[in-house]
């Protein structure tokens, strides 16, 4: 009788539910550093000879303004719609990425896949989900721009659905599908950065001497990916959300046109910081999580 051979398995709907758990656990710890990063990307440069000083400096600074002028909780703002987007986005490109592969390379397939085939699936996966779930983005930017009010003055949403149902009302149906081109063109990037990095990073510590499979290894590759991801997709991030933020934008190149002439090319990785300690920190508890809930899931199928 042959040798029983054991291999792992997982279904598509677990991988989904602990893609999406993880995500959602992610971007509830991190949400604050988001809500600063996308005030100081959507914050104008002063004036030249102006003396009007920018009012978010630095990721701190803007986390301490927005915390003393607006109140603790506004630095959750748009939490709703973050974890709408991260139930539906975060759970498709991680869930679809390991099938993706598949496809690429063939169900028969042994050894160790390409790093091209992995940025490919990763970009395929990324493209997808945001393309489903790009109306929470545009309801999570909306809510975390929004400052405080001035005195009389309602604010333009009383929250995430109102939100939804306020801008198809305003604006169309369509409208939910704003900066559609940048997000998806930033997330399939920043996607590709995050899972083929991550899953090269990992294969190539566990072939270290002395490395296992265990939480030092996916602190280490979490910090790769966000690393990367960063790097590679902050100057989409910063037009993604000035289009989403304001509506006075024609188009993509429009936008990067005008902020460029504008701002300067530095522009474009405005609040570069608080977006890698919000994507490093993201991606480490994210990838954390995610490992070790799907364990509770995973089991051990024998094969002829």
């Amino acid at each position: 009788m042959a040798d029983l051979q054991p291999k792992s398995e997982i279904s598509f709907a677990e991988v989904f539910l602990c893609s999406a758990f993880a995500a959602c656990f992610a971007e509830f710890c991190t949400i604050p550093l988001d809500t600063a990063k996308v005030r100081l990307q959507l914050q104008r440069k002063a004036s030249t000879g102006d003396g009007v000083l920018p009012k978010y400096r630095g990721l701190l600074g803007t986390v301490a303004t927005i915390a003393r002028e607006e109140g603790l909780a506004a630095l959750w703002k748009g939490i709703t719609a973050g974890l709408h987007r991260q139930f539906i986005y975060g759970g498709l490109r991680i869930g679809l990425y390991e099938p993706v592969k598949t496809i690429l390379v063939g169900s028969d397939f042994v050894g160790d896949i390409p790093l091209y085939q992995k940025i490919l699936a990763a970009f395929i996966t990324g493209a997808t989900a945001i393309a489903v779930a790009n109306p929470t983005d545009l309801v999570k930017v909306r809510l975390q721009a929004e400052g405080k009010s001035s005195s009389g003055l309602p604010r333009r949403y009383a929250g995430a659905l109102d939100a939804y149902f306020t801008i198809v009302r305003q604006e169309g149906l369509g409208a939910l599908w704003t900066g559609l081109g940048p997000n998806v063109a930033r997330n399939a990037i920043i996607n590709a950065a995050e899972l083929a990095s991550y899953d090269q990073v990992k294969q190539t510590i566990l072939q270290i001497p002395g490395f296992m499979d265990n939480v030092f290894t996916h602190l280490l590759a979490g910090l790769g990916a966000g690393f990367f991801a960063v790097c590679i997709g902050s100057p989409i991030d910063v037009v993604k959300s000035r289009m989403m933020g304001d509506s006075s934008y024609k188009s993509t190149l429009d936008c990067f046109i005008k902020t460029l002439k504008n701002e300067g090319f530095s522009a474009f990785y405005k609040g570069f910081l608080p977006n890698f300690g919000r994507l490093g920190s993201w991606n480490v508890i994210m990838f954390l999580t995610l490992e070790q809930v799907k364990r509770i899931f995973t089991r051990v199928v024998y094969y002829d």
